[in-house]
């Protein structure tokens, strides 16, 4: 594997004790891969397997439901914020809509 360069990465700092360093450097070693390419390849296949973990994607579906509640709450936070005139933010095709929460006293309500 070369060396990535350009956008798109992260550097990590990772501590290791000093005998799994010494068996990484060696497996490393002897399988031609460099210190960085033999831990991107172990990451990655740590991913992969715990991709198809059926714990994991429950603990992650319940993540999504819970940032789409924090998001939800925030918006309404906004909104409140703004007032009921607010334009949310659109997709390049699409046209301004207000941003509508519960009407105010007084107002029509659509």
């Amino acid at each position: 594997m070369s060396e990535p360069t350009g956008r798109g990465y992260k550097t990590l700092a990772v501590r290791l004790p000093d005998e799994l360093h010494a068996q990484l450097v060696l497996i490393a070693g002897l399988g031609g891969l460099s210190l960085n390419d033999a831990i991107r390849e172990a990451v990655q296949e740590l991913v992969d397997r715990k991709r198809g973990d059926k714990d994991l994607a429950a603990q992650a579906a319940q993540a999504l439901e819970e940032m789409e509640q924090e998001s939800a709450t925030k918006r309404q936070a906004l909104q409140a914020l703004l007032g009921p005139t607010a334009v949310r933010a659109t997709l390049p095709d699409e046209q301004p809509t207000p941003l509508r929460g519960r009407p105010r006293r007084g107002e029509p309500t659509s």
